[in-house]
Formats: structure tokens, sequence, C-alpha cells
């Protein structure tokens, strides 16, 4: 898979790209990721990628013109499964959306700044538009190095465990159930003995009511 990041801080993703599952991910071959600053493709001899807005609202708008011009220039170099932008009025990212997105082979993120994009970027260029929760960021830049994590590591052979991934919370409609590790008893705290019992099917039952319990618990409205 490749990524295409249009954005005008392209170093905030230095450090979310070279550590972790991202990093394994480009060693093994199985991801790339290129970052576009918006204001390389500009024309103003400022570089100034953003105006006021018409209406007389408050705050700045990015401009259609950088924005456009860099979109289509990788427009000829590749062909896009979707063009997505990071907004908080889009909808809201959930495992759905990132297993769909995992299997895509050319993708294109725009990072949105100061009071938002132009609505024609929006009208002409945009097919998804994606936001990571109901509240506002400085920019796009958080929520699409989010948005890279959750799909890159459901490409298959990224994690060392291709399974691991199948058991993550929200992948059948449950949170997660608890997890433990060595060791067995911690100031008298101790492993519940069914994961110690070898029996397979009784831990599964375990691990299905702990999941159910705390769905209810912590998450009621997505049961």
């Amino acid at each position: 898979m490749h990524i295409d990041i249009l954005t005008l801080f392209p170093e905030m993703f230095t450090g979310c790209f070279d550590q972790s599952i991202l990093h394994r991910a480009q060693e093994k071959g199985l991801f790339s990721y290129q970052l576009h600053n918006i204001r390389d493709y500009s024309t103003d001899k400022h570089k100034r990628v953003d105006d006021y807005p018409y209406g007389g609202e408050a705050g700045m708008v990015m401009k259609i013109e950088p924005i456009a011009a860099c979109i289509e220039h990788l427009f000829t170099l590749r062909t896009y499964d979707q063009v997505i932008f990071l907004t908080p009025d889009g909808e809201v990212l959930n495992q759905s959306i990132a297993n769909e997105l995992s299997m895509c082979n050319n993708l294109m993120m725009l990072c949105g700044h100061y009071k938002g994009v132009d609505e024609r970027v929006r009208e002409l260029f945009i097919t998804r538009e994606i936001s990571i929760g109901d509240y506002v960021l400085s920019g796009g830049e958080l929520p699409a190095a989010v948005l890279c994590d959750t799909i890159v590591r459901l490409i298959p052979g990224v994690l060392n465990d291709e399974t691991s991934a199948l058991s993550d919370s929200f992948q059948y409609g449950l949170l997660s159930p608890p997890v433990y590790t060595r060791p067995y008893d911690f100031k008298g705290h101790t492993v519940p003995q069914v994961l110690l019992s070898g029996n397979e099917k009784l831990i599964e039952e375990w691990k299905l009511q702990k999941a159910e319990e705390r769905t209810k618990k912590n998450r009621p409205d997505i049961l």
C-alpha cells in the first residue's frame, strides 16, 4: 500500500512513521508513504496558502489553487482508490472503515488547517471525508497519522501474528476481554484460573463473557 499525505506541516509525521508497526511495515515493503508540502504548490511569492473567507466569518481558509495543483500532479503519477479529507464533520472512523481501507492499494489524504479548506476542494477532488471523533483539532495531521496506523496494521504480513488483529476491540462488535501475562500472582492479585486450564472451549467462553461485560459497561452504544 502507498499513501500520499498533503499537509502544511510534514515534520509532524516524522516520529509517527519511523517507529513501531508503521516502521516495520515499511521495512517489510508492505507500506510506503510520501509527504507533500502544500506550500510548495503555491504561486504566491510568500508561499501563502490561506485567505480570508467570503462572508466575513472569523478565521482563515485554505485556498484551492495550491491544493488542486498538488492533487492534479499526483493524479498523473498513480490512480487512487480514495482521496480522503480529514475533517471533524466527516464520518467517524471505526474498525469497519479501517478494514475496508486496508484493502486499498493507493490512498491520498488531505490534512486541513485553519478554518478548513475551500469547499470546492471537497466538491471536485475528495471521495471520502473522515473524522476521528467529535472534537476539533488544530489540523488534520494527527488524524491522518491515526488513520494510517489503523489501516496499515491490518495489512497481511505487517503484524508478526496476523491473527492478533482479529481479536482487537470492535472487530466483532465487542470490546476486547481482559488479558494477563506473568507473573501469575502480583501482590495477591492472581490470573483467572480458567486461563491456565488449557481447556480452549472454556477459555473462549470466558473471553466472550468478559468481552460482553466490558462492552455493556463501557460502550453499551455499540451492542
